[in-house]
């Protein structure tokens, strides 16, 4: 989606992936570097303010320019000059030449580009020279120096001895714009640290809007001791994206109401027909939609569409309904040649536990060579998953009302290995009720014969018999069924969404572990 914008003078085309007027503003205040805590309004060409609620119904309309206007320490806009720079040049009947190449685009457009650049400078020079006059700071430089990134425990000293020095300047409390500095600072004199997806390139070090990130964790931990009696917590910032979001839908066609949905229902109930259940089923999409996303229908809903229980496919067409073809192959077509042998390269640089060496040794296998390994710990494809569950692990989130679990804990909220010779049934009746998982069914774990994904002690059988397509499938039903994460797997399950998938970038919480590990994937450190 295309949108025209204008800030003091200049005009931009904003390209957004839905009408959210959120998304809208952080890609504005990108295009046109925009502080982050300068207040801004929008209005249409007349003047008329825009607000959130009609910004979607606006997206319509042919020809809008949408005219972003800076607020003033009174509370008002100050209003955008009506001249129009629509060419390359001026007409200004009262100036001379040499006052209109003054005021030319260019010429902002330099003096801007100059101004980021000596931002930009001066904060890398300023990061630098902290870490060359400090203990240890020397060590960070170095390494980064000999191998073009930096490790997760020279991060850990780096932030720390910046926050350090930020509270020995600045106090207690230091200002937004100073941890925004040191952020800049920081992905100016480090590249590869730059997350590409990020709004700022930094939020992982720093993120004005959310007052998260590594500088502010450690910023949080120590004055945690120090707090003033009376402080209230900052206010969770409400979530924008992910599974839990009633999306407009990409498909729409051939709907039938509410009347007819019913009808659907009860035929597909009594047809074994599959030609007949997958249409009817996408017939009946948008109504399903609504009912998952209804706090009293969603729990219904294996109930009142019972063939997801028996008939391959179903997960994967209202995925695709959702968010199209290219969106839903992302993961089968990426992962073995983009994501994999990062992962496993990855994990070689953890510290190692039996778990993890397993792991590895069966990641670098070949389903030929797998069979010669003495204990293989599951199959190339999800063993490389579950070292990426090491990479994101729960304890690395920063949030501390996710219970800390162990690493064979976390995995078992990811996948369960049965044994074919056991009853099913009895599993389900053993198991406590939590978020979806895969269930994976053979003779050993390197030899898996079925995959189901367990929702609410029902099995929904998977359409492929591997374990990537498993995995894929797992990560759709949160989507199809409006599921939310499991704590252990947040990180996990977020990364797949924003980096694998592409979807809700921007506009999802994350971690900032795990904007740290995009930008190290997206910089082939």
């Amino acid at each position: 989606m295309i949108v025209k914008a204008q800030f003091r003078n200049r005009k931009k085309f904003i390209k957004i992936s839905e009408a959210c007027f959120d998304l809208f503003l952080a890609e504005v205040k990108e295009k046109f570097s925009i502080p982050d805590d300068l207040a801004v309004t929008v209005t249409d060409e007349t003047g008329t303010e825009v607000d959130k609620d009609v910004f979607p119904d606006l997206m319509s309309t042919s020809g809008l320019v949408l005219v972003i206007n800076e607020l003033t320490d009174m509370g008002s806009s100050t209003p955008q000059s009506s001249v129009s720079l629509d060419t390359d040049t001026l007409s200004l009947t009262s100036k001379s030449s040499e006052e209109s190449d003054w005021f030319s685009p260019k010429r902002f457009r330099k003096d801007e580009d100059d101004d980021v650049a000596s931002q930009r400078a001066q904060a890398r020079d300023l990061i630098k020279q902290i870490l060359q006059t400090r203990p240890g700071g020397g060590n960070v430089l170095k390494e980064y120096e000999d191998t073009g990134t930096i490790s997760d425990d020279t991060r850990k000293v780096m932030v720390n001895i910046l926050v350090a020095h930020m509270m020995e300047t600045e106090g207690r409390v230091p200002h937004r714009l100073t941890k925004q500095k040191y952020g800049l600072g920081i992905i100016t004199l480090f590249p590869s640290l730059r997350d590409p997806q990020g709004r700022t390139g930094y939020e992982h070090f720093y993120d004005g809007q959310k007052n998260t990130g590594f500088l502010s964790w450690r910023l949080k931990t120590v004055q945690r001791g120090t707090r003033p009696s009376g402080n209230k917590e900052d206010p969770k910032t409400e979530e924008k994206g992910g599974p839990l979001l009633d999306r407009q839908l990409c498909y729409q066609e051939h709907q039938l109401d509410n009347d007819q949905s019913v009808e659907a229902i009860s035929l597909m109930n009594h047809t074994s027909e599959r030609e007949v259940i997958m249409q009817k089923m996408k017939a009946t999409f948008e109504y399903r939609q609504r009912l998952v996303h209804d706090p009293e229908g969603s729990t219904t809903i294996l109930s009142v569409f019972p063939r997801f229980l028996d008939t391959k496919g179903l997960i994967l067409q209202d995925f695709t309904l959702l968010f199209g073809s290219e969106t839903a192959s992302r993961l089968l077509e990426r992962w073995p040649t983009v994501f994999k042998a990062k992962v496993i390269r990855l994990g070689e640089t953890l510290t190692p536990t039996p778990l993890l060496k397993r792991l590895l040794s069966s990641a670098k296998q070949s389903k030929e060579s797998s069979e010669a390994q003495d204990s293989p710990e599951w199959d190339s494809d999800i063993s490389s998953f579950l070292l990426l569950l090491h990479l994101l692990s729960p304890q690395a989130s920063g949030r501390k009302k996710i219970q800390r679990i162990s690493i064979s804990q976390a995995i078992d909220h990811l996948v369960v290995f049965h044994k074919a010779c056991r009853s099913i049934q009895e599993h389900l009746e053993l198991e406590e009720n939590r978020q979806p998982y895969i269930l994976a069914s053979g003779s050993s774990k390197e030899a898996i014969s079925h995959y189901f994904i367990v929702v609410d002690k029902k099995l929904i059988p998977c359409q492929e018999s591997s374990s990537l397509a498993a995995i894929d499938e797992l990560f759709k039903v949160h989507f199809v069924f409006s599921l939310s994460y499991d704590p252990p797997l947040k990180n996990l399950y977020t990364f797949l969404q924003t980096t694998v998938y592409k979807i809700d970038v921007g506009t999802t919480s994350e971690s900032p572990r795990v904007k740290e590990l995009r930008a190290k994937f997206l910089n082939d450190v």
